[in-house]
C-alpha cells in the first residue's frame, strides 16, 4: 500500500478565462448599468418614489391648514388674510405695497399711489403710502409685521381709519384720504381714509383693539387711534405732560383727539402708545 506521504491532492480548476465560462457556484454578476434579474429599467424621465409622511407629522401640521374658501376675504389666523379675487364679481383689491406674502393662480400687481396728490404720508415717518392693485382670478395673502388683522365689512355705511392702520380692502368702496392738522402732531398732520359703499376693509392693530362709544369727555391718543365712525367730530387737543419716550426737539406735549357725535357714534382704539 502506498504512504500517506505519497498521495497528492488533485490540482485545482482553471480560472475562467477570456470567452470560458464561470466555474460552478460562481453566478456572472450584473456589470456597469445592468438591470437586476426581476426589475424593470428605470425610463427617462421617472420619479424616485418618495416616502409618505407619517401620521404624527401629519397631525402636528393639521391645525395650521388653510382655511376652506367660499368668501371673498377669510382669515387664515389673527395675522394673515386671503382675499379670493375671483369672488365677489371679479373686483380688484387694493392693498399696502410690501403686505403680499403668497398668492396662488394668475394674479397681476400694479402699483398706484393713493388718494391726497396720489400718495398717503405716514404720519409718523413722512413717507408715502403706496398702495398696489391687484387683479386677477387667483387668491393673494396679505400681512404686516405680525400685526392683528380684522376684516370690516361695509353695506354701504362709511369709516374713518388711520392711514397706518389700512392693510387692504375692495376697490369697489369709495376712498378718500383726509387730513387732520393740528400743532403737536408728528409730521404736522394725520392722514386718515374714509371708505364708504359695499365692500371689506383689512384694518391692523398692534395688539387686540376695542371699541368704546363717544361722549362728550372722549379723547384718545393719536397714536393709539385705530378707526371711528364718520359722522363724529374730531378736535386736535394738546397736553403737557411727560412722555415715555422722549427725543431731542420734542416740546414734551402729547396730541389727543376728541370726538364728538350723536348717540351711536364709536371709535376705535389699539393698546399702543408710542
Amino acid at each position: 500500500p502506498r504512504s500517506a506521504r505519497s498521495r497528492r491532492p488533485p490540482p485545482p480548476p482553471p480560472a475562467p478565462g477570456y470567452n470560458q465560462p464561470p466555474g460552478y457556484a460562481q453566478p456572472p454578476g450584473p456589470g456597469f448599468g445592468a438591470v437586476q434579474p426581476g426589475a424593470a429599467p428605470a425610463g427617462y424621465g421617472q420619479q424616485a418614489s418618495l416616502p409618505t409622511q407619517g401620521a404624527g407629522l401629519a397631525v402636528s401640521l393639521q391645525k395650521y391648514k388653510e382655511a376652506p374658501t367660499g368668501q371673498r376675504w377669510t382669515l387664515q389666523n389673527p395675522k394673515m388674510v386671503r382675499a379670493d379675487l375671483g369672488q365677489g364679481g371679479g373686483q380688484p383689491a387694493l392693498a399696502r405695497q410690501g403686505a403680499m406674502v403668497l398668492y396662488q393662480g394668475k394674479v397681476d400687481f400694479s402699483y398706484k399711489g393713493a388718494g391726497f396728490k396720489g400718495r398717503v404720508i405716514g404720519n409718523m415717518t413722512g413717507q408715502e403710502m403706496q398702495l398696489m392693485r391687484c387683479t386677477g382670478p387667483g387668491q393673494v395673502f396679505f400681512a404686516d409685521n405680525a400685526a392683528y388683522l380684522h376684516p370690516i365689512e361695509l353695506q354701504g355705511d362709511a369709516i374713518c381709519v388711520s392711514a397706518e392702520n389700512v392693510l387692504a380692502f375692495d376697490e369697489s368702496l369709495q376712498h378718500e384720504v383726509r387730513r387732520i392738522e393740528g400743532h403737536g402732531i408728528p409730521g404736522g398732520a394725520l392722514f386718515t381714509m374714509q371708505f364708504q359703499g359695499t365692500g371689506t376693509v383689512i384694518v391692523k392693530t398692534h395688539g387686540t383693539p376695542v371699541v368704546l362709544p363717544v361722549t362728550p369727555t372722549t379723547y384718545a391718543d393719536s397714536n393709539a387711534i385705530v378707526a371711528w365712525s364718520a359722522a363724529a367730530q374730531v378736535i386736535v387737543s394738546s397736553q403737557v405732560r411727560l412722555r415715555r419716550t422722549a427725543y431731542p426737539g420734542h416740546s414734551g406735549e402729547t396730541v389727543n383727539l376728541q370726538f364728538r357725535g350723536a348717540p351711536g357714534n364709536f371709535i376705535v382704539v389699539q393698546p399702543y402708545e408710542v
